[in-house]
Order: structure tokens, then sequence, then C-alpha cells
């Protein structure tokens, strides 16, 4: 399994505890807002808001909470947040990926390398790693919604390009741009999704043993805690023996 989805299992976990939960919401709600800003305030017409709606939805984020993001960006009185990405290495090489969100440039830029070099990695120019990443669209299911090749079956028939199914659960893959209509067809047949929404997806992984998976972990934890980070990836990969020691 690549790294990004034991992350993503990791995440969850980390995003139990309530000092995480809330960080977690106060991100979701700002992708809310500005996509209700750049575009329509009706999720239906506004692509971006739709999906941003969604992710916030499969997190729990109560409605009220959902519905005060897109006021507070369909009335124009928002900051003007700048979307910015960080490419660098963490420890053991491991290609990172960091997508922020951002009022403020430089004290975003001081504060991602500044992470990155107190956690012994550094930052690099744009495009130094991200040639090890595929921009796609995820779905995510649940075990429970059927079989491997049930699930597979409805994925390819809706446009998906490939599917990972494990007790966990199932991911569909699909191109990025293809990514609203993949997951609308698979709604169809499958019902609503736990997770719409792009990722970058590692094309080449970095194995690592307990130390480099700590460092790592330690780096990319402090790279969340950021208000200005949205989104941390990396191309690591570590065993179930490691996983469960961590």
């Amino acid at each position: 399994m690549a790294g990004h989805s034991k992350w993503a299992n990791i995440q969850h976990r980390k995003g139990r505890q309530d000092a995480a939960r809330s960080k977690l919401f106060s991100k979701l709600a700002k992708e809310i807002t500005v996509a209700a800003k750049m575009g329509d305030p009706d999720p239906d017409k506004n692509p971006r808001l739709r999906l941003a709606v969604k992710e916030a939805k499969s997190n729990s984020v109560p409605k009220d909470v959902i519905q005060r993001a897109i006021n507070k960006g369909s009335g124009g009185d928002v900051e003007n947040y700048e979307e910015i990405r960080y490419e660098g290495y963490g420890p053991e090489g491991v290609a990172i990926i960091v997508e922020a969100m951002t009022d403020n440039r430089n004290r975003t830029a001081s504060s991602v390398r500044s992470i990155f070099t107190k956690a012994g990695g550094n930052l690099a120019e744009t495009g130094a790693v991200s040639f090890m990443f595929d921009r796609k669209g995820l779905v995510t299911y649940p075990a429970s919604v059927g079989d491997a090749d049930t699930v597979f079956e409805a994925a390819i028939e809706a446009g998906a390009e490939d599917v990972e199914s494990s007790e966990d659960g199932h991911e569909i893959y699909c191109e990025a741009t293809d990514l609203h209509e993949v997951a609308s067809a698979l709604e169809k047949v499958l019902g609503e999704s736990e997770t719409t929404k792009l990722i970058w997806k590692p094309n080449v992984t970095t194995p690592l043993d307990l130390d480099g998976a700590r460092k790592l972990m330690k780096l990319i934890n402090a790279l969340e805690d950021d208000d200005d980070v949205q989104t941390v990836t990396a191309n690591f990969e570590i065993s179930d023996e490691v996983m469960e020691q961590l």
C-alpha cells in the first residue's frame, strides 16, 4: 500500500483528537470559503465548492459551519487567500508536497522552510519533486459496499483508472479532470462515497524503517499544525510491522 493511503489512516486516527479535529474543521471551512468566493455559492453550479462541501461532510463538519463558510465567501468580505504549493525533501530523502492557502506569502514560506529545516529536511524549488507524483481524483468507499470485483467493475464502468481494495475499504482513482463525472456515476451504483477529492498520488515510493518513519511523522505533524497548510503528501512506504510500532 502506498504511503499516502497509510498516512491517511494515521491522519484519521489523529483526527479523533479534539485539537486536531478543530484544526481540520478550520482548514476545510477555509477551502469552502475560498471556493465560494471564486465561483457560484451554489455547490451544484460550482465543482470546486461541491468537492469542498462533500469533503467537509465526510469529516463530520456541522452543517451550520459549512453554511457559514459559504456565506462568508459569497459575501465577498473575506481575506484574499493565495494558493501556493511547496515542494521539498524530508528525512531519508522522502519527497513531500505541501499545499497552502495564505494571506501572507512571506509568513507562510518562512514557516514552512523553518519546519523542514528543524526536522532534518529541506525545501526545494517548485517542480523538484512533483514529477514523483501524479495529480489524480480519489473516491473512497467502505469495504461494506461490496467485494473487490463488484467495486472494480463499477469503477471501470464509471470511467475510473484503477482500484485498490483492502479490508479497510476501496480506493478508486481517476484522472483529475474526470473526478466529478466518475464520482457521480459511482454514487448511482454504490451510494454516497466516504471521500471525493483531488490528491497527489506517488508514482515512486521510498521505504522507511521505524526510525525514518518517526522522523517523517514528526515533520508531517509539524507541517499540518501550521494554520496556512491545507494538505501534506509524502511518497513514503512503511511495512505493516513498522506501522504497528508507530
